[in-house]
């Protein structure tokens, strides 16, 4: 029996030069692998935070809830 509602998180890291994401592609992974399962993207959220490690850079915490499309 399928779940209705999966809820995965991804962190988005920024570039290591230059601005914006350096793993977009990671998120549409995800994304399309639920699709793929039968779910679609409900909801998607994002909470910003600082990285204390070497290498620094923000973080965006992005939470997705992918509701069951019942096929």
């Amino acid at each position: 029996m399928a779940l209705d509602y999966v809820v995965l998180q991804v962190t988005l890291k920024e570039k290591a030069i230059g601005t914006g994401s350096g793993n977009l592609s990671e998120l549409e992974r995800v994304i399309n692998k639920q699709c793929k399962k039968g779910y679609r993207l409900h909801t998607i959220t994002t909470a910003a935070g600082g990285s204390t490690g070497p290498h620094g850079g923000d973080r965006i915490q992005a939470t997705m809830v992918f509701e069951s499309t019942g096929e």
